[in-house]
C-alpha cells in the first residue's frame, strides 16, 4: 500500500501523553504557494494604493522638486505601507489627507496583517485544532471504532461505507504513524497508540460507541483490547477476528458478540475453490458488498407479515425472531411475523445507495 506524503495527509495532531488524536483535513497548500499567494496579496494592496495617490497627486507635495509624477506615487506608497514614513512626500490637500485616513491606512493595517499572516496562523494553529477536537468530541455519538487499521480492518469498513456508513462516523485506532497517516488521506480520524490502554480507547471515545471492530495482529493482544473496551462500555456490539480457531471462545469469554476466525474462514474458501470453484466465486461475491448479489439483514415489511418464506420476493435464508436465528426450511420460519427480520440474498445497490 502507498502510503501519502507529508503535505498530502495535511492532518491536524494533538499530542495527549502517549497517544495521539489525528483530525482529518482538506490538503493544504504547499509552502511554497502559500508564499506565493501571501506575495501575490502584497503586490495587490500596493498596486491599489499606488493608484489611489497617482489619482489625486495633485495634492501631494514633494519637498524635493514640489511635484510628485508615477515613481513618486510607487515611492510614497511603498515607505507609507511599511509605515517607514521619511516626510519628504506629503498630503497638503483636504481631499489628500481624507483619502489617506479612509483608504491608505486602511491598506496599510491590511499589508501589515499579510507580512505577519504566517506568524499569526502559527500562533493560532494550536487553539484552532483544540476547538475542533472539542466540537468533535462533543458531536461524536453510536459511532465505530476500528481497532487496527490493516487488510481486514480496511476491508471490514468497506464493507460498512457500502452500507452508508459515514466516514464522520468512524475512529480509526493503530500504533503505527504511517497506517493513521492513511486513515487520515481516506478521511478518517485516527488515533495512534496501543488499543490495550482504556486512555487510548477514551480518546476513540469508545464509551460512546455503538460498534466496535478488532482487527490486531495478535489474538492475545485482541483478547486484551476486547475486555477493555467492554469494561469501558457494556452495550456496544463488539466484533473480533482471531487467527487460531482455538482463541475464539476465550475472546467471546472475554467480551466478543462475534468472532470471526480468519485463518479457518480463508482456509475453507481455499478448499471450497478446488472442489467447486464456481461456488467459492459466488461465496466472494457475497462477502464483497456493492457487486453482484449481497447479503442483507432488514426487518419484515407489513405486506410480508403471515406470508410464508418462500413467498417473498427476496431470497430468504434465515429468519431472526427475537434471539432464534431460524433456517429458511424450519417449519417455525412461518408464517411470518412482524418483529421478525430476515437475513436475504439480493442484487448489489449500485453505488452511493444504501441498503434498506
Amino acid at each position: 500500500m502507498k502510503l501519502p506524503s507529508e503535505d498530502a495527509a495535511a492532518r491536524a495532531v494533538l499530542d495527549d501523553g502517549h497517544h495521539r488524536i489525528q483530525l482529518p483535513r482538506r490538503a493544504l497548500r504547499s509552502p511554497l504557494q502559500q508564499v506565493g499567494r501571501r506575495l501575490l496579496m502584497a503586490l495587490t494592496v500596493l498596486v491599489a494604493t499606488v493608484f489611489i495617490v497617482y489619482v489625486d497627486r495633485a495634492e501631494y507635495h514633494d519637498n524635493a522638486d514640489g511635484k510628485v509624477d508615477f515613481l513618486d506615487c510607487v515611492y510614497y506608497a511603498t515607505v507609507t505601507l511599511s509605515t517607514t514614513g521619511y516626510g519628504d512626500i506629503v498630503p497638503f490637500g483636504d481631499g489628500a489627507r481624507l483619502v489617506n485616513a479612509l483608504l491608505v491606512t486602511p491598506l496599510r493595517v491590511l499589508f501589515l496583517i499579510i507580512l505577519v499572516g504566517t506568524t499569526l496562523e502559527a500562533l493560532t494553529e494550536r487553539t484552532r485544532e483544540e476547538w475542533r477536537l472539542t466540537r468533535w468530541r462533543s458531536v461524536l455519538r453510536d459511532h465505530t471504532v476500528v481497532v487496527g487499521y490493516g487488510t481486514k480492518g480496511r476491508s471490514a469498513l468497506n464493507t460498512l461505507t457500502a452500507k452508508g456508513l459515514s466516514k464522520d462516523k468512524v475512529v480509526i485506532i493503530d500504533p503505527s504513524q504511517q497506517v493513521v497517516d492513511a486513515a487520515n488521506a481516506a478521511g478518517l480520524v485516527g488515533v495512534i497508540g496501543d488499543a490495550t490502554r482504556s486512555d487510548v480507547l477514551l480518546q476513540a471515545e469508545t464509551q460512546r460507541a455503538g460498534k466496535i471492530i478488532i482487527t490486531t495482529q495478535r489474538d492475545d493482544t485482541a483478547v486484551l483490547v476486547t475486555l477493555t473496551a467492554r469494561q469501558l462500555n457494556r452495550g456496544a456490539r463488539i466484533v473480533a477476528a482471531v487467527r487460531e480457531e482455538e482463541n475464539a471462545p476465550l475472546l467471546r469469554q472475554s467480551g466478543a458478540d462475534a468472532v470471526i476466525t480468519s485463518s479457518s474462514a480463508a482456509g475453507r474458501l481455499l478448499g471450497l475453490s478446488l472442489i467447486s470453484p464456481s461456488s467459492a466465486r459466488v461465496m466472494e461475491d457475497l462477502i464483497q458488498q456493492g457487486t453482484g448479489l449481497d447479503v442483507i439483514e432488514r426487518p419484515v415489511v407489513k405486506s410480508e407479515v403471515g406470508r410464508s418464506v418462500r413467498e417473498v420476493d427476496d431470497l430468504v435464508v434465515s429468519v431472526l425472531r427475537g434471539h432464534r436465528l431460524l433456517g429458511y426450511d424450519d417449519p417455525k420460519a412461518s408464517p411470518l411475523e412482524a418483529t421478525d427480520r430476515i437475513i436475504a440474498i439480493v442484487r448489489a445497490k449500485p453505488p452511493g445507495v444504501a441498503a434498506e
